[in-house]
């Protein structure tokens, strides 16, 4: 029998080469109206700029303005990510009134989640813009209706517990995969929530070799390059030794297996090589740690 699972957290411990592929020109009005669909419905909408621009004012506030298509983007997604102590931005309420309510969030679009946090507060899904029925949700979860955050920094190297989402193996995964994973748990910066569980993180597969024959070793790599933050930041993380670390110690804590985390083996055998001519399976469930690749300020919740 095939000892699939012993080989898999080696796997993950021994390979560290992430690539972190950001784009840092600047977004057109094309990128940001794809952008705010994505968050509000899942996905990007038909029609032509104007038309799709006047339905998210719709959706959004109830109304379309007569301002300039550039100014109504401009408006709503900045309305949309970003924060000031004065005035959180809609994800974050939204994000927060989630936390409250379920302590997870969820991948969903706005508009399924607020019909979904609508039901657990209200019974019901309610009428009216996205922004007054997230207010009303506000109002309903916080004491004097109003979520408080606080600019704070998440340095280099904190550590961040996750779940794979996606499950891999070397008989099916092909280089340039997406791979989806969530925050296994909350993270703090003192007593400010700035991811919290359930938060989604995205990344990819880098390699893959079958196993062949005469014992050859299959091998699966793969990076774990963002998640997404109570605030909306698309956070840069990786695996490094910090993050290998923590996985290793959390594994040997727990006798070697752990909720879906992979067996270690015999202790201190964690960097060897795989199991000979074994192809590799990471299943949905897998735990790991993974830390965040530079100092970033963000936006968190509040008290704990």
């Amino acid at each position: 029998m095939r000892k699939i699972l012993i080989c898999t957290l080696i796997m993950i411990l021994a390979f560290s080469g992430l690539v972190s592929a950001q784009n840092g020109a600047e977004m057109t009005a094309l990128d940001k109206t794809t952008a705010v669909e994505k968050l509000l419905y899942g996905t990007e909408q038909t029609g032509s700029l104007v038309e799709r621009v006047a339905k998210i004012e719709r959706d959004m506030y109830g109304r379309e303005t007569n301002d300039s298509l550039v100014a109504k983007l401009d408006r709503v997604y900045g309305y949309m990510k970003e924060s000031s102590p004065a005035a959180p931005s809609f994800s974050i309420k939204l994000n927060a009134v989630e936390w409250v309510l379920t302590h997870n969030i969820t991948v969903q679009p706005a508009k399924t989640r607020l019909e979904s946090l609508e039901k657990v507060m209200l019974g019901n899904g309610a009428q009216g813009s996205f922004d007054s029925r997230l207010d009303k949700l506000v109002q309903l979860a916080f004491p004097a209706g109003q979520v408080e955050v606080e600019n704070t920094t998440l340095v280099k190297d904190s550590l961040i517990k996750i779940k794979i989402i996606t499950p891999l193996d070397t008989k099916s995964s092909r280089t340039g995969d997406t791979v989806a994973f969530q925050a296994a748990d909350d993270v703090y910066v003192g007593g400010t929530l700035v991811i919290g569980k359930g938060a989604p993180g995205t990344g990819k597969v880098t390699k893959v070799e079958p196993a062949k024959n005469f014992g050859r070793d299959a091998k699966l790599e793969m990076s774990f390059d963002s998640v997404i933050t109570i605030d909306g930041t698309n956070l840069e993380t990786l695996l490094g030794e910090k993050a290998k670390e923590e996985t290793k110690s959390m594994a040997t804590a727990a006798g070697a297996t752990v909720a879906g985390l992979v067996i270690l083996g015999p202790v201190g055998i964690v960097g060897g090589a795989f199991v000979q001519g074994q192809d590799i399976t990471i299943p949905a469930g897998t735990m790991l740690y993974i830390q965040t690749k530079a100092d970033t300020e963000v936006y968190g919740i509040k008290g704990k």
